[in-house]
């Protein structure tokens, strides 16, 4: 499967990366959500996520990618839930005690869509300055960085900031799902 991102998304990812640590800087910072997924620790800033609930009983759809958990019924509406860790390409998380998922809210197109995010725990909320945040490094052509906002450091080392809307790009998610749809 071809996981490269063409030339102008790339583009435009870092158009939007350096715009948006120009309006954390100009803003006084930013404020995230620290959590862990996979073993590290990344972070999201607060505006899109609505909620966090803790991990229960996720109804499985058939045929979908690795990535896609399930679906969850919060107070009426059901909302697709993914698994971080394997939408990252690890291995998908293993359910514990902190294990949670974040409800965040994503826009695309004219719509707004909640989606469940599965993370191993979270750890706390912090206002990040301007001198707490760089650019997302380049790695290359061939090499996705699309999904990094910023790097923060945090505590002497270095955290990355995610782009949810690259991470859960609705789009994207449905062209993956699409593809593991049994041929005819």
């Amino acid at each position: 499967m071809d996981m490269s991102v063409p030339e102008p998304v790339r583009h435009t990812a870092a158009r939007a990366a350096a715009a948006a640590i120009a309006a954390a800087r100009s803003a006084g910072g930013v404020q995230v959500l620290c959590f862990s997924a996979a073993g590290s620790t990344y972070a999201m800033g607060i505006a899109a996520i609505k909620e966090i609930i803790e991990y229960g009983t996720l109804t499985t759809i058939p045929l979908m990618p690795a990535f896609i958990r399930g679906v969850i019924n919060l107070r009426g509406a059901v909302l697709p839930v993914i698994d971080l860790a394997a939408r990252l390409g690890f291995e998908p998380a293993k359910p514990s005690r902190r294990t949670c998922i974040v409800i965040v809210e994503l826009r695309h197109e004219d719509e707004v869509f909640d989606m469940g995010v599965v993370v191993d725990g979270v750890s706390e909320v912090l206002e990040l300055g301007p001198e707490d945040l760089e650019p997302a490094p380049s790695f290359g052509a061939n090499i996705r960085s699309d999904f990094i906002q910023s790097m923060a450091r945090i505590r002497g080392r270095f955290v990355i900031v995610m782009r949810l809307e690259q991470v859960l790009s609705i789009e994207e998610v449905s062209h993956l799902a699409r593809l593991t749809e049994p041929r005819a």
